[in-house]
C-alpha cells in the first residue's frame, strides 16, 4: 500500500531526474556540451574543501553511530532492569562499545586534520595537494560509514543481550560474542582510513 512518504519520494526523485535531463539537454542543444566536464568540475574544487568534508564526515558519522547504539541499547537496559534490576550493571558493557565507535572517529580526524597545512594562494595547489585532499575525503567518509553501520550493530546486539540477560543470565556471555564480531567493523573502517590517506602528503602547495 502506498503511503505519503512514497509518493514524496517518487515526486523528489522525478523533479530530479527532470531537471537534470533539462538542463543536459539545453547545454547539449545550445553548443555548451563541454561543460559535462566531471575532471574540471573536480579541480575547481579546492582540496582543502575535499579534505575538510572528509573530516567532517569521519567524526560526525562516527558519533551519530554511538548516540543512535548507545540510544537503541540504553532503552533496552534501562527497560530490562525494571523487571530485573541485576543486568543494569553488567550490561553498561555495551554502552562502552557504542561510545568507543566515536572515539574512533574522534582519533581519525585528529589523524587526517595533521595533513591539512597552509598553503599560499599565490602558487595554487599541485597535484599531490589534490590527491590528498580527495583520500582525506574518502577515507573520512569510509570511516565514518563504518562507524555509523558499527554503531548500530553494537546498539542493537546490546539491546538483545540485555533482554536476553534478563530472561536467562547464561544467554549473556553468548550474546556478547556477537557484540565484540560487530564492533570490529568500526576497528575495519579505521584500518581502510589509514590504508587510503597512507600516501597522502602535507599540503605543499605549487613549488
Amino acid at each position: 500500500m502506498y503511503t505519503y512518504a512514497s509518493y514524496a519520494k517518487a515526486a523528489l526523485h522525478t523533479t530530479v531526474v527532470g531537471l537534470a535531463v533539462w538542463a543536459g539537454l539545453y547545454l547539449l542543444l545550445t553548443g555548451r556540451g563541454e561543460r559535462f566536464d566531471v575532471g574540471g568540475y573536480l579541480l575547481r574544487i579546492s582540496p582543502y574543501m575535499w579534505g575538510v568534508y572528509g573530516i567532517s564526515l569521519c567524526i560526525g558519522l562516527s558519533v551519530v553511530g554511538a548516540a543512535w547504539g548507545i540510544f537503541i541499547a540504553g532503552s533496552s537496559i534501562l527497560g530490562g532492569a525494571v523487571r530485573t534490576p541485576r543486568i543494569a550493571t553488567k550490561n553498561l558493557i555495551s554502552i562502552i562499545f557504542c561510545e568507543v565507535v566515536a572515539i574512533y572517529g574522534v582519533i581519525m580526524a585528529i589523524v587526517f586534520s595533521a595533513k591539512l597545512g597552509a598553503v599560499s594562494s599565490e602558487g595554487g595547489f599541485s597535484s599531490s595537494d589534490y590527491y590528498t585532499g580527495f583520500s582525506l575525503f574518502w577515507g573520512g567518509l569510509a570511516v565514518g560509514l563504518a562507524n555509523l553501520i558499527c554503531g548500530l550493530a553494537v546498539g542493537i546486539t546490546g539491546g538483545n543481550a540485555a533482554v536476553a540477560d534478563a530472561h536467562d543470565q547464561q544467554l549473556f556471555v553468548k550474546i556478547l560474542v556477537i557484540e565484540i564480531f560487530g564492533s570490529v567493523i568500526g576497528l575495519f573502517g579505521l584500518i581502510v582510513g589509514l590504508l587510503v590517506t597512507g600516501k597522502a602528503e602535507d599540503f605543499a602547495g605549487m613549488i
